[in-house]
């Protein structure tokens, strides 16, 4: 049975992207679009305005939260905000993946896709 659905899912690709970015370790905003890039092999860029206002909006739901702990200042730049990842934002993207991985098998199923060796 696919994962229960709520208001907060399907989330857009971006978002979903800045949750799996922030599921692996605390981030600031460039250290975000870097690991998005990484990850996509290229594919996926979040654009300034997609990312900070995803951000903003984030933290207003209480997804993820702005750290008050700070690297060392010598390797750091003051104006970097750094943002980790709630509990209630890691159960929604456990959720999306989930809900991802029944549509994965459902396209097996209907041979769109292979099944893993």
């Amino acid at each position: 049975m696919p994962p229960k659905q709520t208001d907060r899912t399907p989330l857009t690709p971006a978002a979903f992207h800045i949750l799996l970015a922030l599921a692996g370790e605390d981030q600031h905003g460039y250290g975000i679009i870097k690991s998005v890039l990484e990850r996509s092999d290229g594919a996926v860029h979040l654009g300034p305005g997609t990312l900070y206002g995803n951000l903003k909006r984030f933290l207003a739901l209480g997804w993820i939260t702005e750290l008050e702990e700070r690297p060392a200042a010598d390797s750091d730049d003051e104006r970097r905000r750094y943002y980790r990842l709630t509990t209630a934002g890691r159960d929604l993207a456990k959720l999306e993946a989930k809900r991802l991985e029944a549509l994965v098998k459902h396209a097996q199923t209907v041979r769109l896709l292979r099944k893993p060796a």
